[in-house]
């Protein structure tokens, strides 16, 4: 066998497999003896069929197996020994009218090549967000919290804090449901007028037309389909059956030992310090992220190369369950290729700093999420035999070590944006780092 590389430029190469018949003849023989040992075919005993019987009935078909294994197997060894670091996979040149009755065979593939190229993390600066929890952020989260623990009076009056309480009705197709709304979600002047001067009790009329903000409000009023909701334009009735205003649960040490558990925190000023903290490790998780999804984008903007792009769409368009047009394969190609570059991207990196994921990584990040899920149930002490036991349970299906394997890479990325890449420091407050985002 002779396998020979003609390189076309720095990302196609086509390979030339040489085949003689030396290379497949003793394989063929022995599988077709094997078929006449085992072949139950009438009117022989077994193991007694002709050879020239068995010949004339598989060896074309064997010849074929036999071919398209040796192929793979040699083109497999010759891309590890020589090093190639191919997109895809090799695609077969087709051959027209081949004759498998000829002692000797000649096969070639299409390589795409990955590009040479190196990756600068220190290229461009990205902007790496440290979030405070100021007074506004600690003010809301006190206020949702008076709010959530605090109790349900009854309103003599409709003002924007009002929670009332409506059944609506279908009269034509009898679909009703019941929901609690406030006045801003309300949309159109006339509508608000109507709730904003209703008591307990009274029945009002609408057109569901632009009656909320939200498509979803009248979704869950009518208990409707998402589908059925869009452009609804019907008449409704809803039935305002209580009026209510939310009292704010007061700042005591019973509502502190609700919160933290009992003498955790013992003033407001200590509240507050809580907030503050438990907001700014959520902070940490967004700037995290940005952080993580701006290098990348650097990444991608400075880090220049080329594809093998034609070979690409063409392996697009042949390897799938079903083929496609070379339209198809087109759009397919453009939709993909930021993920491959930064695949490629990542690789360089992975193999520049160590990063590859070990298996030990895997099954520590399992047991740290089952460890904290555990937790959540009042389970603190798990031994190591129960969270090894249930690790092992997740870690039988592929698709959930593939997911943990993805995350600990990410956090290993992260990590090294952190330590490597070239960052300006800038704080500011969430309010703040929402509105620059957006």
């Amino acid at each position: 066998m002779q396998i020979t590389k003609d390189q076309k430029d720095a990302l196609n190469a086509t390979i030339t497999i040489n085949i003689e018949k030396s290379d497949y003849h003793d394989k063929v023989e022995r599988a077709l003896s094997d078929y006449r040992r085992k072949a139950k075919i009438k009117g022989f005993r077994p193991g007694h069929v002709p050879m020239a019987f068995i010949r004339q009935q598989y060896q074309q078909s064997v010849l074929m197996d036999t071919m398209n294994k040796l192929l793979q197997d040699s083109l497999g060894k010759y891309m590890t020994d020589e090093k190639l670091d191919v997109l895809g996979n090799p695609l077969p040149l087709p051959q027209n009218n081949l004759d498998w009755d000829q002692d000797n065979f000649s096969f070639q593939f299409e390589l795409g090549l990955a590009p040479d190229f190196e990756v600068n993390l220190g290229k461009k600066s990205v902007t790496q967000y440290q979030i405070i929890a100021d007074d506004a952020v600690i003010n809301r989260q006190l206020d949702s919290i008076q709010k959530q623990y605090g109790k349900l009076v009854t309103a003599e009056k409709v003002d924007k804090t009002t929670e009332i309480k409506v059944d609506f009705l279908d009269p034509t197709n009898d679909r009703k449901g019941s929901s609690i709304i406030l006045i801003d979600q309300v949309k159109g002047k006339s509508n608000q007028q109507k709730f904003s001067t209703a008591k307990a009790g009274d029945i009002l009329n609408f057109n569901t037309k632009g009656l909320f903000q939200n498509d979803q409000d009248l979704q869950a009023g009518l208990n409707l389909a998402p589908e059925e909701v869009k452009g609804l334009d019907i008449e409704i009735t809803a039935t305002i059956t209580a009026l209510q205003n939310r009292e704010k649960a007061v700042l005591d040490q019973e509502l502190f030992d609700k919160l933290f558990g009992p003498g955790v925190i013992t003033t407001e000023t200590e509240l507050k310090e809580r907030i503050k903290t438990d907001a700014e490790k959520q902070f940490a998780q967004q700037s995290d992220q940005k952080l993580l999804n701006d290098v990348i984008e650097s990444l991608l903007s400075h880090t220049k190369f080329k594809l093998p792009s034609d070979f690409l769409k063409k392996w697009m368009q042949q390897s799938g369950e079903n083929p496609l047009t070379a339209q198809e394969a087109k759009v397919e190609y453009e939709k993909s290729e930021k993920g491959i570059r930064y695949q490629l991207i990542e690789g360089k990196l992975i193999e520049k700093y160590d990063l590859q994921v070990k298996f030990e990584e895997i099954q520590n990040y399992a047991k740290d999420r089952i460890r904290m899920q555990m937790a959540q149930f009042g389970q603190n002490n798990p031994t190591d035999k129960e969270l090894t036991d249930i690790s092992a349970r997740v870690l039988g299906n592929k698709d959930e070590v593939k997911r943990i394997a993805d995350e600990v890479l990410s956090n290993k990325m992260l990590n090294l944006f952190k330590k490597e890449a070239n960052l300006k420091q800038k704080t500011l407050s969430y309010d703040k780092f929402i509105k620059e985002m957006s």
